[in-house]
């Protein structure tokens, strides 16, 4: 990029445009992909007794959440192979690539037939359909990453990173908005019948938008500047932990709590609230969807707040409060807007502070000969064992009467990435390795 970085922020405030049309290009498919995502889970007590056998309830669902959690253990391998890719080819090439593979595997989705027209071919359709779209959003969240990062100048780098999850939020707010309309004009027999394959049909058709508005986007300067380091790498997922294992560790730590937030307030809270606690379908999408927008309306000012007094405070006080909150919050989880209102507000709210930054903090800390694939692996790896079986996980408790160490887990787990993100220097305006 030809932006300027000058020594006095005010000037470089009045110099400075933000690249919108780009930033936009960047984070489209990002959106497309949890847009994806988010669906499935919402979406999965309507459709699960359609692709499983319809006997037993629970088990159907049970079963549509477990092949949820399986497919994230592809994100690693997404990550690592993508993240590779993009290293080598260019971040532009690896987005178009994982857009491609999320829309074709939402389009298998929205036409699958059911259990009782083709038997236990529709389940194997289905995880064959969330394998490749789980090797996709492990390469598109490092990649796209890696790209906002490097075309950011130095003392906007939290700027951009922003637009990562203002595009996150934004596909989660239809993804909700879509579910509060849907079951607000369909019956359940409608929904299950056939009101699901709405949203994944969808889907396959934002797919090919994002594909349209990625194809002029430019490369960045800094692979094309240091794509000849990484096709010297023999070894390049052992150097991450050979020469950046504080790195690695430090990824690992804050993706535990950020995974863990990301799937507890936006998937794993929707069927549960509905299932086990009695709360109202509409009531929770039109909840998810207000605090969803505060969401997306809190990015830009908590990436600008970065910008100037740092990203270690920001991480601090999210890790802390999620901490001392997050079991509290779950004691109103059940029949009442105002309820599910304020725990989604207040966890969500809190959560903006990480993903504000998520792009500039992980692109950070590594050089970038190794940015696409130093992300893609930690991250996804870490993403896939606990973030991927947080449905999974909620909703076997629940169904044990025992769901209330749901919250305290996670409550640990942000109490892991506090202690963590003590060790975490300050890079507010540091130049990316």
């Amino acid at each position: 990029m030809s932006e300027p970085t000058t020594p006095s922020l005010a000037k470089d405030e009045a110099a400075h445009r933000l690249p919108v049309r780009t930033l936009v290009a960047a984070s489209i498919g990002n959106a497309i992909e949890w847009y994806d995502w988010t669906i499935y889970a919402t979406f999965s007590i309507f459709f699960a007794t359609q692709i499983f056998p319809k006997e037993n309830a629970a088990l159907a669902l049970i079963s549509t959440l477990a092949t949820y959690a399986l497919a994230f253990f592809f994100r690693p391998l997404g990550g690592w192979l993508l993240g590779r890719f993009a290293d080598l080819r260019g971040r532009r090439t690896a987005m178009l690539l994982t857009i491609l593979l999320m829309a074709g595997g939402s389009f298998i989705i929205g036409i699958l037939p059911t259990f009782t027209m083709v038997g236990w071919l529709a389940p194997i359709l289905l995880l064959l359909a969330r394998i490749g779209q789980g090797m996709s959003l492990g390469g598109e969240v490092s990649n796209a990453s890696a790209y906002l990062a490097e075309i950011a100048p130095p003392s906007r780098r939290g700027r951009y990173s922003a637009f990562f999850y203002i595009s996150t939020g934004s596909a989660v707010l239809i993804a909700s908005l879509l579910g509060a309309l849907l079951t607000g004009v369909l019956t359940q027999e409608q929904l299950a019948a056939y009101g699901w394959r709405i949203p994944f049909i969808i889907g396959g058709v934002l797919g090919i938008v994002g594909l349209w508005l990625r194809r002029a986007m430019p490369e960045t300067e800094q692979f094309e500047e240091n794509k000849a380091k990484a096709e010297q790498l023999k070894h390049p997922l052992l150097t991450t932990l050979r020469e950046h294992p504080k790195a690695v560790g430090q990824l690992v730590a804050f993706t535990l709590l950020s995974t863990l937030c990301y799937y507890t307030f936006f998937s794993a809270l929707t069927p549960y609230a509905v299932s086990s606690r009695g709360a109202d379908a509409k009531e929770v999408f039109w909840a998810l969807s207000i605090a969803t927008a505060l969401f997306v309306a809190l990015q830009y000012p908590m990436g600008v707040l970065s910008d100037r007094y740092g990203r270690k405070p920001q991480l601090l006080a999210w890790s802390a409060a999620t901490t001392v909150l997050i079991v509290p919050l779950s004691a109103l989880i059940g029949p009442g807007f105002w309820n599910m209102l304020v725990v989604f507000a207040v966890g969500l709210g809190l959560y903006t502070a990480m993903t504000s930054i998520a792009p500039a903090i992980m692109s950070e800390l590594f050089p970038t000969e190794l940015r696409g694939l130093g992300i893609g692996a930690w991250y996804n790896l870490t993403v896939a064992t606990f973030g991927g079986t947080a449905p999974l996980v909620i909703q076997s408790l629940a169904g044990a009467g025992l769901s209330h160490f749901f919250f305290w887990y996670v409550a640990v787990g942000a109490l892991i990435a506090f202690v963590v993100i003590l060790t975490l220097p300050e890079t507010r305006g540091e130049v990316l390795r």
